[in-house]
């Protein structure tokens, strides 16, 4: 069958007699996805935030633990728009420090300016900016949503460090003690049940690994004067911490930024909890593919 060609007509919405900025946000309320920002959902609208206006729009991660604070101006993206942007998304990841935030203009034009502005500090600064294209085709609207920046993930720990800020086993003695870095070694023979070729790697913030003198850490650790800090690089699981709860290992916060699992272990809890620590190793191994730096 012989397809008929019609011309989009694209709308300025900024100049446009009734579809308003209301109207783009009915749209993407309805169905927050269109944005392109995976399975979200509508948390608020037009959301007070204490001396500085509303947000236009939050949106939540369907099973997950990041929020979008969006912003949506029609025409040209212009400082004060950018400013409010970034103004919103601080205020609410210091007032919900439990999730991770990132802020998102959407606007008809996303100007070079703006990104170069914007890229000086988008990796300190979690944003993303998304073009939005209002189209008609007869009787029919649409709304196409195109990301031209998006969120730059931060380097890994290591990247930086493994070239510059090395350090050796002295160094990490005075700082924690012999007894917390000798149970550095106690781990890596748990970790060379998986991989025999692997080694302590010592950096100036943790003690890494090493795999022929390529860093892998999807362990590091962290010792201290009287506890060792183990952080294996895991997703965040309910059956994970489960297990970890049902040990009783002393647990801290999860690390969300670098998705690792902290455990603080104290004497003799490796042999203890020998069996449980391989398994963690295992699957932080398998995450990583076995070979992330």
């Amino acid at each position: 069958m012989a397809l008929n060609y019609e011309k989009l007509i694209h709308l300025k919405l900024k100049t446009h007699p009734t579809l308003n900025e209301k109207w783009v946000q009915d749209r993407i309320s309805e169905d927050p996805t269109i944005l392109g920002l995976d399975d979200v959902i509508l948390k608020d609208r037009e959301r007070n935030q204490p001396r500085a206006g509303r947000l236009d729009l939050l949106l939540q991660e369907a099973e997950g633990n990041r929020r979008y604070e969006v912003e949506i101006q029609l025409g040209k993206t212009d400082e004060s728009h950018i400013i409010r942007t970034i103004e919103y998304w601080d205020i609410e990841r210091k007032r919900y420090p439990q999730y991770d935030h990132t802020a998102v203009i959407v606007a008809e034009e996303i100007t070079s300016r703006f990104l170069n502005v914007i890229s000086l500090f988008n990796g300190t600064i979690p944003l993303i900016a998304i073009q939005m294209r209002a189209v008609q085709l007869g009787n029919t609207v649409s709304l196409i949503f195109t990301t031209v920046l998006d969120q730059v993930q931060l380097g890994l720990v290591d990247e930086d460090e493994e070239v510059h800020e090395a350090t050796d086993r002295a160094y990490w003695e005075a700082r924690g003690s012999k007894a917390t870095v000798a149970m550095a070694d106690e781990l890596l023979e748990v970790l060379k049940q998986l991989d025999p070729s692997l080694e302590l790697k010592f950096n100036k913030f943790y003690i890494g690994l090493a795999r022929q003198g390529q860093a892998d850490n999807f362990v590091i650790f962290r010792p201290q004067k009287i506890s060792m800090r183990v952080e294996p690089r895991l997703k965040k699981q309910d059956e994970i911490e489960q297990k970890i709860e049902t040990a009783g290992l002393d647990v801290l916060d999860y690390d969300s930024r670098w998705n690792r699992y902290r455990i603080r272990l104290g004497k003799g809890d490796v042999k203890k909890h020998a069996e449980l620590l391989q398994e963690l190793f295992s699957a932080a191994h398998g995450e990583s593919g076995g070979n992330e730096s």
